[in-house]
């Protein structure tokens, strides 16, 4: 059987940036992909990241089927373009234009609303020392919508906000712009900070979009933070290149 393998971030230059179709045979694990990957081109970055069937995580004993989209998930870093809807109790979205906070604020708002709590993450200009030219952000998209729309779910849920609105930038960002905005209102301000700090950890972690830093004297994709244990795929002990 085939597969169809996508790397992302950092992978695409150890692996190669396009998508590649792998023979398996039938019943192989994404556990045995990753075996062959690593014996076809070894490389340190397969350790740590998390994969994703179809976009949706899968562990390394999932069993692959003929067809499947096999997205490879190096530690995160870092919807819809076009105009803005009117606002429900969620919005998430990804765009490439640039992220107007002051119109996503006023949408959020409700009458019965105490407080508002906003995370606006903009573009510095520099990152350990080292002079920042720009950014570029990129994602697997499909996956990168589903888990926002499901973190503001969960965030709602678990804080009992009244709305959450998550916006993420991507393509090429210079300093001074906005690469992520997060709203959360609620009837008081405690609920509102908790959910927006939660939003942003979580997202970080998470959400499988990666940062492209380029100064002036190179450039290096962006250390993520390491994935929970619960969605990250190890190799097996002594099988690291």
């Amino acid at each position: 059987m085939q597969v169809r393998v996508l790397p992302f971030g950092i992978l695409k230059d150890s692996l190669g940036s396009a998508a590649a179709r792998i023979d398996l045979p039938e019943g192989a694990t994404v556990a045995e992909l990753l075996q062959q990957l690593k014996s076809r081109r070894p490389t340190p970055e397969l350790r740590g990241i998390a994969v994703s069937v179809n976009a949706e995580y899968a562990a390394a004993s999932h069993v692959l089927r003929e067809g499947d989209e096999v997205g490879l998930l190096p530690p995160v870093s870092g919807g819809a373009d076009g105009p803005l809807p009117n606002l429900p109790n969620q919005f998430t979205a990804l765009t490439r234009e640039p992220i107007d906070a002051e119109p996503l604020v006023a949408q959020a708002k409700r009458g019965e609303d105490g407080a508002v709590v906003v995370f606006d993450g903009i573009v510095r200009d520099n990152t350990r020392g080292r002079q920042t030219l720009h950014l570029d952000y990129e994602a697997y998209e499909e996956m990168a919508s589903k888990q926002m729309e499901e973190l503001a779910r969960q965030a709602r849920a678990l804080f009992a906000v009244h709305h959450v609105t998550v916006v993420h930038r991507l393509g090429r960002l210079v300093v001074g712009e906005t690469s992520v905005l997060i709203v959360v209102t609620s009837a008081h301000r405690a609920q509102a900070f908790d959910a927006c700090r939660w939003l942003i950890d979580t997202l970080k972690k998470t959400v499988p979009i990666w940062k492209k830093e380029t100064f002036v004297d190179g450039a290096v994709w962006a250390a993520g933070e390491p994935f929970p244990a619960e969605i990250a795929v190890e190799l097996e002990a002594g099988d690291g290149p």
